[in-house]
């Protein structure tokens, strides 16, 4: 038994695949080990049967040694300070009682005494306490009854998962990977926004009763749109949505703008500033581990996974936390909505979809879940059928699998259009740019005030004096271009916000990257190019790059290499060295990681992809920092131009310089803070 646990732990390790369960596995064989070497020197036996005994247990050894060369950590779980790693207890019962051997009855309370990493980091934010106390016998939901399943016979004793994963690989045919939709019962969202027609479909789906969805619209769609209002459909509420940190900001925008009567909430850090009574919770990735504790005992009807093959890896700690909360949902809300969103085509990787099908509920660890199972029984065949894979591929997809490309919904989209992506700049640089901005805006207070003394006695003015604020944010834009280099105007603070937004901007880059395949990056300093192309990387994705400071060979080689080579996903472009003059309608992703100063040249930036040849819609993501004068400025830039009221139409005319903006945005920081002081 000990031997053939023990090369199940070592295939694992040559696999890279060291999760909680094959820790377990090893530090429940080496703890076994110890004990069987001390019961066979101990028991009374003959000396060639102790022998032969002993060696076995040394190979049992060998091999335990030989894994633990492979992955160093396991190693740590062999100290004899180490407390017993989670299941392992469990599972050393399980072997002795096997094996006909008694238990100690102080091991259950060993490992009870020493909490995981994991356990020692979680926290209850007061919100949620306030909460808990309020309502303190949460009780399940028995609303609906789930559907009846029918008992499995003829695929009982089949190992299922793999030929549900060859059925997608091999048995396509071209087919589409998308469910039957019903048609849109209404095209207008609360507020009055318009939906489109794809979009109004998936909502349609879940007020008919549709529960469980892999989502894998391209990106620019309008999943997260779908996703809300699918909740405010099947009445999810509360609905928990876990994300990439940076899109966080974003959802909670867009809960703003598309379910406007439904609260939402932030965690942010260890959660001190969250409303636990918000109808939507929105968690990243990145601190889910210190909140999966409270949050499976509140109560959600409803899960939004996006980005859902950031949990492909079911060993890995993101993975566990999503699906233990999903199974939490499941056991106390009967049919909850629940919500995997994903730009990734289902040909790429199939093997990492198990752990989106498990969160679902679609299958279990190792075989399908009731409602697949009675899915695949009536088809009638098992895997040694032919005509099984095309048949239990459109089984899977029916459970809830919706994929359309933008070429399949051109007409529900406009030709290009911008959409812009809130980022929350975090920690000490985040602080500095808001501290900075706060200087600007109280020297602009104090020259205005100094300005209004010095007027003619008599003149009374009543409000804000708005002729007065031109004129002194006039006279700020002329110091500054005597002096850009100042720590507190204008042009420094929109530097350095592109440099504190370059990470996040290139993020979320390599995850279009793939998504879709190839993106254009747009950055207007060669410092957030820099930042760019070290994530790009980091993260093994191919990159070429246009600057200003290339030859004419080495630019029209990093042109040649991102149109024609599929490892080079990205190119990183200079706002002014590649903004005219390119053609790069291979893609149909933008990335706007700084803004620009005039809309027209942030078209000319789009035109590289929006061009003749491009078949597909384009859009172009503009990355905005929240709270600071980049969204502000965004603002203005949009006003001038009409972006806020319509798609990009095409036109090259400049509607405004750039002195305009930088002007208008010295008069808008200055008026707020008059108004916060009055």
């Amino acid at each position: 038994m000990l031997a053939k646990t023990v090369r199940d732990v070592e295939v694992a390790v040559q696999r890279g695949k060291v999760g909680p369960s094959v820790r377990s596995s090893f530090q429940a064989v080496a703890l076994l080990v110890r004990e069987e070497r001390d019961r066979v020197k101990a028991e009374p036996m003959s000396e060639a049967r102790r022998s032969e005994q002993m060696k076995r247990i040394d190979g049992v050894a060998t091999v335990l040694a030989r894994t633990a060369a492979r992955d160093g950590s396991l190693l740590a779980l062999l100290a004899e300070d180490n407390g017993l790693h989670e299941g392992t207890a469990s599972l050393m019962r399980e072997m002795r009682q096997a094996a006909g051997i008694e238990s100690p009855p102080e091991e259950e309370v060993k490992e009870k005494a020493a909490p995981t990493a994991r356990e020692e980091r979680r926290v209850i934010p007061q919100s949620v306490k306030s909460r808990q106390l309020l309502n303190p016998f949460l009780e399940p939901d028995f609303s609906a009854p789930p559907p009846p399943a029918t008992r499995s016979r003829t695929l009982s004793t089949w190992e299922l998962l793999g030929p549900l994963l060859r059925s997608f690989e091999e048995a396509s045919g071209g087919a589409t990977s998308c469910m039957e939709l019903p048609p849109p019962v209404s095209l207008l969202a609360p507020g009055g926004r318009e939906l489109m027609h794809h979009q109004a479909q998936v909502i349609a789906a879940a007020k008919e009763g549709h529960r469980t969805f892999l989502l894998a619209d391209e990106p620019g769609l309008g999943k997260t749109a779908q996703s809300l209002l699918a909740a405010e459909a099947a009445g999810a509420f509360p609905l928990l949505v876990v994300v990439p940190n940076v899109v966080k900001t974003n959802w909670a925008h867009e809960a703003s703008l598309w379910t406007p009567n439904r609260p939402a909430t932030v965690v942010h850090g260890d959660g001190d500033n969250i409303d636990a009574f918000s109808d939507i919770v929105i968690v990243n990735y990145e601190i889910l581990d210190r909140h999966v504790g409270w949050l499976g005992n509140l109560g959600f009807r409803g899960m939004v996974v996006d980005e859902a093959h950031f949990i492909k890896n079911k060993t890995s700690q993101r993975s566990r936390h999503v699906l233990e909360l999903s199974e939490r949902i499941r056991k106390r809300t009967v049919r909850p909505l629940l919500m995997a969103l994903t730009g990734t085509p289902l040909i790429n990787d199939i093997e990492d979809f198990l752990a989106i099908w498990e969160f679902l509920g679609w299958i279990g660890d190792k075989e399908p879940g009731p409602a697949l199972m009675d899915s695949l029984e009536q088809i009638g065949m098992t895997p040694v059928d032919f005509d099984f894979y095309p048949n239990a591929r459109q089984s899977v997809i029916d459970m809830g699998i919706v994929r359309r490309r933008k070429v399949d919904v051109a007409a529900d989209i406009p030709a290009r259009r911008i959409a812009d992506l809130p980022v929350e700049l975090d920690g000490p640089i985040g602080r500095s740019i808001r501290d900075a901005e706060r200087v600007l805006a109280r020297r602009l207070v104090k020259r205005y005030e100094s300005a209004l003394e010095a007027r003619t006695k008599g003149v009374v003015v009543q409000g804000i004096d708005h002729a007065l604020v031109r004129q002194v944010a006039q006279w700020e834009r002329q110091d500054t271009d005597g002096d850009k280099n100042s720590d507190e105007n204008v042009f420094t603070m929109m530097r350095r916000i592109g440099q504190a937004k370059a990470g996040l901007a290139a993020d979320y880059a390599a995850q279009l990257s793939r998504n879709v395949g190839k993106v254009v990056f747009f950055a207007k300093h060669i410092d957030v190019m820099d930042t760019a192309e070290e994530t790009f990387t980091q993260r093994g994705i191919g990159f070429s790059s246009i600057r200003g400071d290339q030859t004419p060979k080495a630019r029209a080689k990093a042109i040649e290499s991102f149109l024609t080579d599929d490892s080079c996903q990205i190119i990183v472009c200079s706002l002014t060295a590649a903004g005219v003059g390119l053609n790069l309608q291979v893609a149909s992703n933008v990335v706007l990681a700084e803004l620009s100063w005039t809309d027209a040249e942030q078209t000319q930036a789009i035109d590289r992809v929006h061009r003749i040849g491009q078949d597909q819609p384009v859009t172009a993501w503009r990355v905005i920092a929240a709270q600071t004068i980049d969204a502000k400025v965004a603002e203005l830039i949009d006003g001038k131009a009409g972006l806020a009221a319509r798609a990009l139409d095409g036109s090259d005319e400049e509607v405004s310089s750039s002195v305009d903006v930088q002007l208008e945005a010295l008069v808008l920081l200055l008026t707020e803070a008059l108004s916060n002081a009055t």
